[in-house]
């Protein structure tokens, strides 16, 4: 099962990672990976209840190009099976261009092997579909520890 998790995830979002400093303390960006607009929509309204900065790709290869130009995210959640560029094979690239983004896999497969092969490409950590608020606080930083 999807559950691993970087314990540099929470000290990165929570601002220990030193790389993005903008003056607002408190932010933290969010590039969603989907090439469902009702997925990406849901994904965006939940990230955006909770406080988080959200962008919106439909695939891998949107994603890649945006880090390509510059941009960067303390989060990534990435769907796993899209057009163009699936999930695994942005992870991959991501990863080799040196992006140290917490990347979130998100995926509808329920298949351990599957996961596995999702989590090999450089994932921090995976979570079934439907997204919740339960399941994205496992992930995020923990406020108490600001």
């Amino acid at each position: 099962m999807c559950s691993l998790q970087s314990s540099t995830m929470r000290n990165h979002a929570m601002g220990d990672g030193g790389d993005k400093d903008n003056g607002r303390s408190n932010s933290f960006s969010v590039l969603v990976v989907d090439d469902d607009t009702v997925v990406r929509m849901v994904h965006r309204m939940l990230m955006t209840s909770i406080g988080l900065e959200v962008q919106e790709v439909k695939n891998g290869k949107e994603a890649v190009d945006l880090h390509h130009a510059g941009a960067s995210f303390d989060l990534i959640l990435m769907d796993m099976e899209m057009p163009i560029m699936n999930g695994p094979a942005a992870t991959r690239e991501l990863r080799a261009m040196g992006v140290k983004s917490n990347i979130v896999g998100v995926t509808s497969r329920t298949s351990e092997s599957v996961h596995k092969d999702f989590m090999e490409a450089g994932l921090n950590h995976c979570v079934a579909k439907p997204l919740t608020i339960e399941k994205i606080d496992s992930f995020l930083p923990d406020s108490n520890n600001n």
